[in-house]
């Protein structure tokens, strides 16, 4: 199957992702405000969506250094490294909340679980906005008015139980379900049960991210130590039997030290299930990288060469098992902004 995007448009993206942050020139006045995140890669940070030869990519912006540079070229950018021109033409996208195109909200940032590679826990109380279930609805409503959405997805840190996280999740899926009937809904819960699973399907839920983190068992008792490997992947494996095909995805993260083979045999496993695997590299910064290295010892940067050739090969387990990123309407798969997406990049 042919890809969304170019070869060297791909390696441009896994050029960018791989490396740190971007620099804004000092006289730039951004056309929106930029993303702060309290979920995903980006949580903590300021960080934009650039868009360029039909994907996108979510960068860590900062006045002050970046391993790149913004360039404004008229109504268009570049993104230069080393002075010279990585990316051309390349548009600013505005992301309407968390991700370009869908309310993609974090219910709750505090977490009682400590994953070492996490930064959601980590954030100031004062950044996390502490929302109530009401001024949720109400902001995912305000979204939907706006040019551009799409769709509406959950995340959440756990703070009392996996079961009382996933109950609330459900009443805002629920509640807005009913406010808007035919917007696709993703949810992105820590589910330990097959009841919970079925709960937030009941709820609307059309889509569902249940992630593994790694398949390498050793290094998911140091990285996860309170989490439970068999619980979530009875999770995964339930979603599978309930929801529809191309609508259950993982997170498998890839630079904790793993190898590729461990890596595409959970891409293996998850797709035989009937899941999408996300693979993501590794976003280190100086709030988990001491963490991690203190459990896991050093652990090189991943590379773009790395990006690429594992996206690549997942996409051939993908395709023998009939599976596709594309049918995915919510959360990662469609924003298409932290990793390199099989059938759409590479």
């Amino acid at each position: 199957m042919e890809t969304k995007v170019r070869p060297d448009t791909a390696r441009q993206k896994a050029e960018l992702l791989a490396g740190g942050g971007v620099l804004l020139p000092k006289d730039l006045r951004l056309p929106f405000p930029p993303s702060r995140s309290t979920a995903g890669p980006g949580a903590g940070h300021a960080s934009v969506v650039f868009a360029f030869g039909g994907t996108r990519a979510k960068k860590r912006v900062s006045r002050e250094e970046g391993d790149f540079e913004l360039a404004q070229d008229g109504e268009r950018f570049a993104i230069l490294r080393g002075g010279k021109t990585l990316i051309a033409d390349v548009e600013l996208v505005p992301t309407l909340m968390h991700a370009p195109y869908q309310a993609f909200v974090n219910i709750d940032s505090s977490c009682m679980y400590g994953c070492l590679f996490c930064n959601s826990p980590r954030i100031p109380t004062h950044a996390t906005k502490n929302l109530s279930d009401d001024r949720i609805v109400e902001m995912v409503l305000e979204a939907s008015g706006r040019e551009g959405f799409g769709s509406v997805a959950f995340t959440t840190g756990v703070v009392a139980s996996p079961a009382h996280s996933v109950e609330r999740m459900a009443g805002l899926v629920k509640r807005v379900r009913a406010l808007l009937p035919d917007t696709p809904i993703g949810v992105e819960p820590y589910a330990t049960r097959p009841d919970e699973v079925e709960l937030l399907l009941d709820a609307g839920a059309d889509e569902i991210k249940l992630n593994i983190q790694t398949f390498d068992q050793d290094i998911f008792d140091k990285v996860c130590p309170d989490l439970q490997y068999q619980h979530i992947m009875h999770a995964i494996n339930h979603a599978c039997e309930v929801f529809p095909k191309n609508k259950v995805c993982s997170n498998i993260i890839f630079g904790l030290g793993e190898t590729d083979g461990n890596v595409l045999e959970g891409a293996t496993v998850l797709a035989n299930m009937g899941c999408v695997a996300t693979l993501r590299a590794l976003r280190r910064d100086e709030q988990n990288l001491p963490h991690l290295e203190k459990a896991l010892g050093p652990l090189p940067a991943v590379t773009a060469n790395r990006m690429l050739r594992l996206a690549t090969e997942e996409k051939k387990i993908l395709d023998k098992y009939g599976l596709t990123t594309l049918g995915f309407k919510t959360m990662c798969f469609a924003c298409l902004s932290c990793d390199i997406v099989p059938f759409w990049d590479v």
